[in-house]
């Protein structure tokens, strides 16, 4: 007979292995329990995103309210266009007013630099001169500048007999004549030269009967 049939109690485990197996069972039971709490706590947080996911994204329009942000953004344009046309338009007359006002100063005042020759060539030209070609020549030159003054719009102010206007006239002196009107220009001493409603230079002249 062997020693374990002798002794059942052989065949029963010690006190401290039961327990040390008890103890492994304790704390494998733990962990598995926490690998599940894990899973499903990831599987909510899944599913919680998934739901922000698609209450995040919006609707999409319908044909009716896509055609009617179509509309709203063809007006917008079209505004916008309009408003563009319109300042170009303003900016066209502007600048037309601009070169209407900038020519006739910069053409008076390119005159007015010929000025003094004009009045140089009409003296020699009034001038007695035994050379008739030269004072043919000076003629030429004096109506030259002459007919180059009118095509510029430039005209000579020289009003002998009419009546003095303080405007376009320099009163420098006076005598009485009978034969002449009240206040009435007896004589011209300096043309003077305009270009249409702007005086170049007032005329230089004697009154009579003032």
């Amino acid at each position: 007979m062997s020693e374990k049939e002798k002794n059942p109690k052989l065949n029963e485990k010690a006190p401290d292995e039961k327990s040390e197996e008890t103890k492994k069972e304790s704390v494998k039971e733990p962990s598995d329990k926490k690998a599940e709490k894990a899973e499903s706590v990831e599987a909510e947080k899944a599913e919680k995103a998934e739901k922000a996911e698609n209450s995040e994204k919006p609707a999409e329009p319908s044909a009716d309210e896509a055609l009617e942000k179509l509309k709203a953004e063809n007006a917008e344009l079209r505004d916008k266009y309009l408003r563009l046309l319109a300042e170009f338009d303003n900016y066209r007359k502007r600048s037309a007013k601009e070169r209407q006002e900038i020519y006739p100063e910069a053409t008076a005042n390119a005159a007015e630099a010929f000025l003094s020759l004009a009045d140089n060539f009409e003296r020699a030209a009034l001038a007695e001169c035994s050379d008739e070609k030269y004072k043919a020549g000076v003629m030429m030159i004096y109506d030259q500048l002459s007919i180059a003054f009118k095509k510029l719009g430039v005209e000579e102010i020289a009003r002998v007999g009419e009546p003095f206007d303080p405007a376009i006239e320099n009163a420098v002196n006076q005598i009485t004549d009978e034969n002449l009107g009240e206040n009435t220009v007896a004589q011209v001493y300096q043309k003077g030269y305009r270009l249409g409603d702007k005086i170049i230079r007032p005329a230089t002249v004697c009154v009579a009967n003032a």
